[in-house]
């Protein structure tokens, strides 16, 4: 098949599919066993109003937000979340929930002083959690 027609073909096919699963709330499975966590801080921490966050990731390989593959995912910090009401749905971006959509596994975050929760949540290409969301253990940092 000429490269141009297949070309034409991916990219039709990519508009008409990946559209329609975020409208319908599609989801992607996680592998088993993926796991995610924080490295830094560690839970009870005090840390400064600008301090650096890192996450680890076992059984599923970061990339950046976009199309889908399987077993691939990226993270998003939720701080001072008690709950997400529907997981079929793509995250919101906001003060609460930062998409680290270029892949990142760490980030600088500057918090208010005071007693803080900290989670991760993994999420597809379009920001979507897993079928069995990857979540952390909730951490309390304290900024002083």
């Amino acid at each position: 098949m000429n490269k141009v027609i297949h070309r034409c073909l991916v990219l039709a096919t990519l508009l008409i599919v990946v559209p329609f699963s975020a409208v319908v709330g599609a989801t992607t499975p996680a592998p088993s066993g993926a796991h995610v966590y924080f490295i830094q801080p560690k839970d009870g921490e005090t840390v400064p109003e600008t301090f650096t966050v890192v996450v680890g990731m076992r059984g599923m390989r970061l990339l950046p937000a976009g199309p889908t593959l399987p077993n691939t995912g990226h993270h998003h910090l939720l701080i001072d979340v008690d709950s997400l009401e529907n997981f079929s749905l793509p995250l919101p971006k906001n003060a609460n929930i930062l998409h680290l959509d270029r892949g990142e596994d760490r980030l600088r975050l500057t918090l208010p002083r005071g007693r803080h929760t900290l989670q991760v949540l993994m999420a597809d290409g379009e920001h979507i959690p897993h079928t069995h969301p990857v979540l952390s253990e909730k951490i309390t940092i304290n900024v002083r």
